[in-house]
């Protein structure tokens, strides 16, 4: 794959180079990287959650080096939903010395077709890529690329034109265990940096490892045992949409399910702050249950929307919304905040509310655009890392 004059040095990728990846699983082609441990996988049937959590939200390789050209090959997978729109390649960010110094894509490699009216699947195979940073300054300078938040990624080879070292421990930052939907793994912003939680870590300093999932966010127990499991300072939880637009539960398994995730983290970080937030506004589900589904109107337009195709007067019989979610959250932290006094309340409408969105409206009806990840980001971080909030500095 090289076709650039310089004298490049191969470095393997290790875990050693990468953060924010939970597993590694060694391929015909090099390196994949996971946000869900390989027990979880094998107890999974969900081909949803199984192809978002191979997704590298938050995963970024980290080395010092002097060098002035990177190179990485990678072999993605690109998802197609006939009559949507075709979706942009994924987009891999440099950042040098922590400031955004390039991007790169890689429009070549395997080709996963989905079907949003029955569900199914088929993969084409394709090529290996190479995403470049040519032209980088001179000198020694700590190095980061976040790979693509939306696309399998798989790591074939890292070249560079000086020798590569292992970037220096965190230099104090608290880690950030993040889980939510799609939302928290990305959504449709732009790039892997400007998701919303890779913003607010930025801002606040910390390492972040995200498990946003597109698609779930469900609760399951395994998610639980795996933040239970993975090391971590500071520990947050998005429970909201996604229990909506699947109609997966009644309120009545609502609530000892979130009990139950929560005494699970707890096993594992007893002490470290917990911070629950509830989703932000989405006007088709905050009064209407789902399940949610494609308008079929707007995707004969080439236009993907989502509908609300629930009936708002089965909330009497225990039919989720996003308004009875927020309520219950609310009154579950406070009951269980009498005992665990790290555990905290964030209301997702002051993350992204009714001014939002009328100003930056969500494009499909379920998800934020770039401008409102930074919205949200920024507000996360002021609410979550500022000072007096459950992840100030101690």
């Amino acid at each position: 794959m090289n076709t650039t004059p310089h004298t490049w040095i191969t470095t393997p990728v290790t875990a050693e180079l990468l953060r924010g990846a939970l597993d590694l699983e060694r391929t015909e082609h090099g390196l994949l990287p996971h946000r869900l441990p390989a027990w979880v996988r094998a107890r999974n049937t969900d081909g949803q959650l199984a192809m978002a959590e191979s997704q590298p939200s938050g995963v970024r390789l980290a080395f010092r080096t002097r060098a002035t050209a990177i190179e990485l090959d990678t072999l993605p997978t690109k998802r197609v939903y006939p009559g949507a729109p075709p979706r942009p390649d994924g987009v891999y960010d440099l950042l040098v010395d922590g400031r955004p110094a390039g991007q790169s894509t890689v429009p070549t490699g395997n080709t996963l077709t989905v079907d949003l009216a029955t569900g199914s699947a088929r993969t084409r195979p394709g090529p290996v890529g190479t995403a470049r940073f040519p032209a980088l300054p001179e000198g020694v300078k700590d190095v980061e690329i976040w790979l693509p938040h939306n696309e399998t990624t798989e790591l074939v080879a890292l070249r560079t034109d000086a020798p590569v070292e292992q970037h220096p421990a965190d230099r104090g930052r608290k880690v950030w265990l993040h889980h939510g939907s799609s939302i928290s793994q990305g959504s449709d912003t732009a790039s892997p940096s400007t998701t919303w939680p890779a913003l607010a870590a930025a801002l606040g300093g910390a390492e972040l490892v995200n498990l946003g999932l597109g698609g779930s966010a469900l609760l399951d127990p395994f998610t639980a045992r795996t933040m239970r499991d993975t090391p971590a300072d500071l520990i947050s939880v998005k429970i909201g949409i996604n229990l909506v637009n699947t109609d997966l539960m009644r309120l009545r398994a609502f609530t000892p399910a979130v009990h139950g995730f929560l005494d699970t983290i707890r096993e594992g970080h007893p002490e470290a702050p917990l911070l629950v937030v509830s989703s932000i506004l989405c006007p088709i589900h905050e009064d209407t249950p789902g399940p949610s589904a494609p308008d079929l109107t707007a995707l004969a337009t080439g236009r993907l929307r989502f509908l609300a195709t629930g009936d708002p007067a089965e909330r009497a019989g225990g039919r989720l919304t996003l308004r009875v979610i927020r309520e219950e959250l609310a009154r579950i932290v406070r009951q269980r905040s009498a005992q665990d006094p790290n555990l905290h309340h964030l209301d997702g409408r002051e993350l992204y509310g009714e001014a939002d969105f009328a100003e930056l409206p969500l494009p499909d009806a379920l998800h934020p655009d770039t401008a409102a990840h930074r919205r949200i980001g920024e507000r996360f971080a002021a609410l979550a890392f500022g000072p007096g909030r459950p992840f100030a500095a101690r």
